[in-house]
């Protein structure tokens, strides 16, 4: 299988060279040339799979013997070893109709693992074998960064930089990144917001000048597309538990890049029968905007209790958008070069193709909250805000799908305190493993919001 960029400007990829690589030359993202189709007959025949044989199905041919069966193996049951429940995504029940997919068991307590344990991983693998040393860059809303510098940090042959907006994270999301021991790893606190991180990160791969001749610059972000493949495997889990292929199934997902229901969605061309995709947003709506008004335009950031989805600038929804301008690279770049200058809209033609596949919704604060404290008080679970925003936005679209729905629960709630505060709760308990988690000696370091003061603390520490 190769791997070609939305903007089309580069050659056709191999596996590793797109794990290495995250972001294309061209300053576009990398894409399967095909997807693979699986049949209702294969499907059925992944029932019997545990999390990590599942995966390993799923994922190997993207990989295409790249990496030697075992060694593939070896490394995905490695990877989920670690996670706090034998199911690795457990489903819990919340009416006849209603079901969450708990994501949150990994590590760091939140679905970035899924994937970035295994990227971890397999970046070691390709290094060693490669004898290569890289810097990876990283900017993170708040999850991915802890999810990346556990899967990377072992990893001899790499720096790891990850941005984060200062102060737009919560206490446990910043203090899972910045305690994290080790010579080789560094936390930046960017004086502006998580789309300023992102930006600055393209920006970095597009002019790697100021690395050391023999250094390149490896994504963790879901530019990265391992990240999307590794998330595609939960939908299969959550649908085969819940009687698919012969039962077709929905899904909410709360989402700020676009990456989680991008994996969805591509689960679904794959052939698992998804009926709808719920894209769950909070105030900061540019996707439900989209998709209920064919209006893409950025809008004012807010700051809000589910702050992994304050994002304005969703990254993985240009792969998308290739997807839906007919692969035409010409035709996506028209339009994301007049993204921000003025509100965009689609054909209605390709309208009409985004909301046969997607449904959406848009949840703010107060209904967080009251979702919080409804699903504690009849279902006696806590569930954090992110996941609160995707019951209700489920809830919200119900009627366009009679399919079982399912929200994947994103995060663990004891990483969003705030929010279970303010609905009058007593704040849970971290895992064991993190316990002393508060207490702990944070290292990072507050950089400006511009590129060049980045890129110097990097050639400086790296």
């Amino acid at each position: 299988m190769k791997y070609i960029s939305t903007r089309g400007g580069c050659a056709p990829q191999n596996f590793e060279h797109v794990l290495l690589t995250g972001l294309a030359p061209d300053g576009g993202l990398f894409v399967p040339e095909n997807l693979p189709k699986l049949s209702t007959r294969e499907i059925e025949e992944m029932r019997s799979l545990d999390y990590p044989d599942l995966a390993i199905k799923i994922i190997s041919p993207f990989i295409n013997g790249e990496i030697p069966d075992s060694d593939l193996r070896e490394i995905v049951r490695e990877s989920y070893n670690g996670f706090g429940n034998s199911e690795i995504a457990p489903l819990r029940k919340l009416s006849n109709t209603e079901y969450l997919l708990e994501l949150y068991h990994g590590p760091t307590l939140a679905f970035k693992d899924f994937a970035l344990q295994v990227l971890g991983r397999l970046l070691n693998y390709v290094l060693e074998k490669k004898n290569k040393q890289v810097v990876i860059l990283g900017a993170t809303s708040g999850d991915t960064g802890s999810a990346a510098l556990e899967g990377c940090r072992h990893s001899e042959r790499v720096d790891i930089f990850i941005l984060h907006p200062h102060n737009r994270v919560s206490e446990v999301q910043r203090k899972q990144m910045t305690t994290v021991c080790g010579d080789n790893v560094f936390n930046l606190a960017v004086e502006g917001n998580f789309d300023d991180c992102q930006r600055i990160v393209k920006a970095a791969f597009a002019d790697q000048s100021f690395l050391m001749d023999d250094k390149q610059l490896v994504a963790v972000n879901s530019i990265n597309w391992v990240r999307i493949l590794l998330q595609i495997v939960y939908y299969f889990y959550a649908a085969l538990k819940l009687g698919s292929p012969r039962q077709k199934i929905s899904f909410s997902v709360p989402t700020g890049n676009f990456g989680d229901i991008y994996a969805g969605y591509l689960a679904k061309l794959m052939g698992l029968p998804i009926d709808r995709l719920v894209v769950a947003t909070n105030k900061n709506d540019i996707l439900h905007r989209f998709i209920s008004k064919n209006e893409y335009s950025v809008t004012a950031l807010n700051k809000t209790y589910s702050p992994s989805m304050d994002i304005l600038v969703s990254s993985n929804f240009e792969r998308y958008l290739f997807d839906l301008f007919g692969r035409n690279s010409e035709a996506l770049c028209e339009f994301m070069a007049n993204f921000g200058k003025e509100p965009l809209s689609v054909e209605e033609e390709q309208w009409a193709q985004v909301k046969s596949c997607f449904d959406s919704a848009s949840v703010d604060d107060a209904k967080t909250c009251r979702v919080i404290r409804e699903i504690f008080d009849k279902n006696g679970i806590l569930v954090d805000p992110h996941t609160a925003v995707g019951i209700q936005s489920a809830r919200d679209c119900a009627e366009k799908s009679t399919a079982p729905m399912v929200t994947l629960a994103t995060a663990h709630p004891a990483k969003f305190s705030e929010a279970i505060r303010a609905v009058g709760l007593d704040e849970p308990e971290l895992p064991h493993h993190l316990s002393d988690l508060l207490s702990r000696e944070e290292r990072y370091s507050i950089v400006p919001n511009e590129l060049a003061a980045v890129a110097s603390f990097i050639k400086a520490h790296s």
